[in-house]
C-alpha cells in the first residue's frame, strides 16, 4: 500500500449518518474485514483484549429497538421524537459492529505487573479506539460508510442479556455501518499548528 493510498483511506474515512442496507460488499467481506483488525490491532503488552461482535441484518436491527426502549425510559416523552428518530436511522443501517474490553484481561495484567496496575485500563482504552479506527478505516476502504455511537452503560445489560455477552466484557462503542445513501458533509479544521509541535527537525 502507498502512503498516498494510507492517506487517501484515511480521508475518506468520515462520520456518514445517512446509510441503508445495501452494502457495496458482500457482508462476508465485512466480517473478514473485522477479522483482520482484530487480530492485528496492536495492544500493550499484546493484551488482546478487545472483543468484538458483528451484528447484521434483524440482529442489528434488535440492538437499535433495545437502544429505543432503554432510552424512552430515560428521556421525557414530550422530547423522545427527535432521537426515536436518530435511532431508527440507525436501524436503517446494515450492520453494527460492538466494541468491548475484557476486563478480566485488564485485572490479570494488573496483578501481574502490580507496577503498571494504573496504566491498564487506560492501555485497554486506547487498544480499543485503535480498533474502532482500523475496522472504520477499512469500511470506508470498501465504500461502507459508517458512525460511532456511545450508547453504553445504558444498553449494556440488556445486550449482555441479548447475545450471551460474557459478564467480563464493558462494551465501550457501537459503529453503525451501511451502504452510503448520502456523504457526510464539509468537515472543517483546527489549525494544525495549533495541535501540533516538533522540536529538532
Amino acid at each position: 500500500m502507498s502512503l498516498q493510498h494510507l492517506h487517501q483511506v484515511a480521508e475518506t474515512r468520515r462520520s456518514i449518518y445517512a446509510l441503508n442496507k445495501q452494502l457495496p460488499v458482500p457482508a462476508t467481506e465485512v466480517v473478514r474485514l473485522v477479522e483482520h483488525a482484530v487480530r492485528h490491532t496492536p495492544s500493550s503488552f499484546n493484551s488482546q483484549s478487545t472483543r468484538v461482535v458483528v451484528l447484521l441484518g434483524a440482529e442489528h436491527e434488535k440492538l437499535w429497538k433495545l437502544v429505543e426502549e432503554a432510552l424512552a425510559k430515560i428521556v421525557p416523552a414530550e422530547n423522545f421524537k427527535p432521537t426515536q428518530d436518530k435511532l431508527h436511522a440507525f436501524a436503517a443501517a446494515a450492520g453494527t459492529v460492538l466494541f468491548f474490553e475484557d476486563q478480566a484481561v485488564v485485572k490479570g495484567l494488573q496483578e501481574k505487573f502490580a507496577l503498571y496496575a494504573d496504566n491498564f485500563p487506560v492501555w485497554a482504552d486506547q487498544t480499543n479506539a485503535m480498533h474502532q479506527y482500523a475496522i472504520w478505516t477499512a469500511l470506508a476502504s470498501v465504500g461502507v460508510g459508517a458512525n460511532l455511537q456511545h450508547y453504553n452503560p445504558v444498553i449494556d445489560e440488556a445486550v449482555a442479556r441479548t447475545w450471551n455477552i460474557p459478564a467480563s466484557w464493558q462494551l465501550r462503542a457501537q459503529l453503525v455501518f451501511g451502504g452510503i445513501a448520502a456523504p457526510a458533509g464539509e468537515k472543517t479544521f483546527a489549525p494544525v499548528e495549533d495541535r501540533l509541535k516538533v522540536y529538532g527537525l
